[in-house]
Parts: structure tokens; C-alpha cells; sequence
């Protein structure tokens, strides 16, 4: 069994975070391990508090599951600040591939990273990524352009690809209209990714499953083999397809729990 690990923040409600990674690690058949860099106070209606974990502790954890629980594959979330985000550049294997998830901004647009530890994910972080996979809002703040459209989005991608990342895969979930479209953009092209918009307001935690469903994909797919940020384009377009697959597959199935914007089905 592959080992999968998560550098995210904790979602008390279960639906997002590391709790959210560690689910769609075992429903991919890895074991998950975790390195949580703040905790959170929310449920489906919103966050009420958080505290990020300092940099220390965070060091303390990594150093803890490199003696003994190597992954595979590592993802990171949530990184709450400057110095944290720093702790985890500099404890990155660049022999293993490394999903970025850059969450910045909040559903309800709220930033969640201060100027300082933008500039090092961007510096850092997404420079050894083998894919990094921002959301609409997310992939205009790295550009630096607006982005709302299919064609916008692939030039974000291209931007990213500038800024050092292997691949970005632009989630277009914010998209309006019918068709929701994901694209993935590598130095090989191109790929399009489409399906019919669920109407919905349990989705809650898509992005962190998400990007948990590819690590885990790749953990599975080139674990033990070295590697790092290049992985061959077949094992990563085969490791994306299946992880926006069972995301379709958990947002459609949903158990509609809480009186917000509920969670996905992890079981799905």
C-alpha cells in the first residue's frame, strides 16, 4: 500500500480540509498520513475561528513522518501563513510528485493568505509542483489576469507553467452555464474536461478532494518509481480523469447534510 500525505488545514465539519484528503485517500486505496497547519471552527454555514499551527509544530510533523511514513505522493491545502508556507517549501521531496492546491480565497471571498505567503507559493512552492490546481479566482490572482472564460483560463495555465509548475488544471466549477469545463494544461497541450453542472449546494470541499484524489491517483500510479514534478503525461491525465470523475460522482451523490453548502459524498 502507497502512502499518501496532506499539509492542509483541519474543517471540524468534515467535509474539507485534511478530514476531506484523508477520506479520498482510503476511498483510492492509500494510506494517508497528515501534517495539519491550522484548525478551524466551521460547519456548512461558514468558518467561525481559526488558529494556524506554528511553524515549529508544523516542522515537528514533517520531520516526525519523514523518519518513518514516507509518501509517495504529498498535496498541500491550507497553509495559513508566511512562515508556515516556508516550513513546507523547504520540506518538499522533489522526488515525489507534489499536487499544490493554492487555496487563497474563501467561497465567500475572503483571502486566506497575506500578501507575504502569496509570494511564497508563488516563489516556492509552485515552482515544484508536478500540477497545481487552482479554481477561477485562485488562477486570476497567480496570473494576474481576470479569468472567466475558457480561453482566460488556459492562459492562466500558461502562466503557471511560466512560474515553474509541470501542469496546472484550472477548475472552471465557477463557470457560468450548463457545462462546467476543467482544463488541464501541460507543456504537451492541452486537455479538456467537461460535464453537466449539478445544481447543488452540497459542494462544499470539491477542490481539496480534488487535488486529495490525484495525489492519491499518482501515489498509486508512481509510487516507489522517482520522478518528482515530471510524471509522464499518460499517468497524469489518467490520475486527474479519475479524481474529476469521482468528484462528479460525489457531488451528484451527495447525502445533503447541514443547512448550507454541504458536504460531498467521500464513499462515492
Amino acid at each position: 500500500m502507497q502512502i499518501a500525505l496532506t499539509i492542509a488545514g483541519s474543517d471540524s465539519g468534515g467535509g474539507a480540509g485534511i478530514q476531506a484528503d484523508l477520506k479520498t485517500f482510503q476511498r483510492f486505496g492509500v494510506f494517508g498520513t497528515s501534517v495539519v497547519t491550522a484548525v478551524t471552527a466551521q460547519n456548512t454555514l461558514g468558518v467561525t475561528a481559526v488558529h494556524t499551527i506554528p511553524a515549529g509544530f508544523v516542522r515537528a510533523q514533517l520531520a516526525a513522518l519523514a523518519s518513518d511514513l514516507s509518501a509517495a505522493a504529498v498535496k498541500t491545502g491550507m497553509l495559513g501563513s508566511a512562515e508556515v508556507a516556508q516550513v513546507v517549501a523547504g520540506a518538499i521531496d522533489p522526488a515525489i510528485p507534489y499536487v499544490c492546491d493554492p487555496v487563497i480565497v474563501a467561497t465567500s471571498g475572503d483571502r486566506l493568505l497575506d500578501p507575504e505567503a502569496e509570494r511564497v507559493l508563488l516563489e516556492r512552492l509552485i515552482p515544484l509542483a508536478a500540477v497545481v490546481t487552482p479554481n477561477l479566482d485562485e488562477a486570476a490572482i497567480l496570473a494576474g489576469f481576470s479569468v472567466r472564460e475558457p480561453a482566460s483560463m488556459e492562459r492562466a495555465g500558461r502562466a503557471l507553467l511560466e512560474l515553474g509548475a509541470a501542469a496546472a488544471l484550472v477548475k472552471g466549477g465557477h463557470l457560468r452555464g450548463g457545462v462546467l469545463v476543467d482544463l488541464l494544461v501541460t507543456r504537451d497541450g492541452t486537455r479538456r474536461f467537461e460535464h453537466p453542472r449539478i445544481e447543488t449546494t452540497s459542494t462544499h470541499g470539491t477542490g481539496c478532494t480534488l487535488s486529495a484524489a490525484i495525489t492519491a491517483g499518482l501515489a498509486r500510479r508512481v509510487g516507489g518509481r522517482a520522478g518528482g514534478r515530471e510524471v509522464p503525461i499518460d499517468v497524469l491525465i489518467a490520475a486527474v480523469s479519475d479524481a474529476i470523475e469521482y468528484v462528479h460522482r460525489a457531488i451528484a451523490t451527495a447525502p445533503g447534510l447541514g443547512s448550507g453548502h454541504g458536504p460531498v459524498n467521500h464513499g462515492a
